[in-house]
């Protein structure tokens, strides 16, 4: 590559500096991913920039794959590629943007976090002696019971549950409405909270999860009740609402296996969304068998 090739990427760092007043962090990654795209270009004998085609906008991604970079930092470096080609036109250095139509390999879905069994047995185990507890442990009993996103959990009303049905109604994603089972322990928790609720509630107030003045819980006092309950009961990581709803889905795949009743208790429109828990799954399966199988692996 020309020596003064190399000049185009630190007038494109001041532009970011100057005029548009990136932050100094933000910089300095361009700075690293456009270096290797400088290098790439090096190795391939191209003289300038104006010599890339989005053939070789492939194979520097393929390249960076091949080294075993994740899919964001790809997605990182072809983006600040998007960009720096467009301040290059901008300033008619070359006449069109070879990274516009290349895409990095798709991120890698992240399982979501999950509580076996024993630990949430163990969350759940504690003493109600109070209306606080008392709440919380009919939110957290339901959250399991249930399957239920924190946004359906904060908006329920007491009109929502059918104790005798053992049911309740719950309005998700799109105001679609589903019924979902509840429980035992979640049952007999939310009694004893009805009752607490009945003597704090404000007229007017319909939330089923109220604060000790008698006003509807926001999301983030949820949360904040979840996390202060896991360390309290000793567990080791982050707990969080969502949680529930993720080991909800997972004991219940991994006991009935049964995919599309999974699918309807969790409100899922695309059962596509429902197949994160069948990785989960697989995941028990494999420790079971890696313990278990006299041959699974060297000894």
């Amino acid at each position: 590559m020309d020596p003064g090739e190399r000049e185009w990427i630190d007038r494109f760092l001041s532009h970011l500096a100057l005029e548009r007043q990136v932050s100094g962090h933000t910089i300095a990654a361009y700075r690293h991913d456009l270096l290797a795209l400088a290098v790439f270009c090096e190795r391939r004998k191209l003289a300038s920039f104006a010599a890339l085609d989005h053939i070789h906008l492939r194979t520097f991604a393929a390249a960076l794959h091949a080294a075993a970079l994740s899919a964001r930092s790809i997605q990182r470096r072809l983006s600040a590629a998007r960009t720096f080609f467009e301040y290059l036109m901008r300033e008619g250095s070359i006449k069109r943007n070879p990274a516009l139509d290349v895409r990095a390999p798709k991120r890698e879905k992240r399982l979501p976090g999950t509580l076996d069994a024993d630990q949430m047995g163990r969350l759940l185990a504690f003493r109600v002696d109070d209306l606080l507890s008392a709440r919380d442990k009919a939110i957290m009993e339901l959250f399991y019971s249930s399957g239920l996103r924190l946004t359906e959990l904060v908006s329920l009303t007491p009109g929502a549950l059918d104790l005798r049905d053992r049911t309740v109604r719950v309005v998700g994603k799109g105001s679609k409405a589903r019924i979902v089972p509840v429980g035992g322990h979640a049952i007999v928790a939310l009694e004893r909270w009805l009752r607490e609720r009945a003597g704090v509630a404000k007229t007017g107030v319909d939330a089923l999860f109220i604060g000790r003045a008698g006003r509807p819980l926001t999301v983030r006092a949820v949360q904040l009740r979840v996390s202060t309950w896991a360390r309290r009961q000793g567990l080791a990581q982050h707990v969080h609402p969502h949680m529930f709803r993720h080991s909800f889905a997972t004991h219940l795949l991994e006991s009935s296996g049964n995919l599309r009743g999974v699918q309807e208790l969790l409100g899922h429109a695309d059962i596509s969304t429902t197949q994160i828990y069948t990785h989960l799954d697989f995941q028990h399966l494999a420790m079971v068998y890696e313990a278990a199988h006299p041959r699974a692996r060297r000894r």
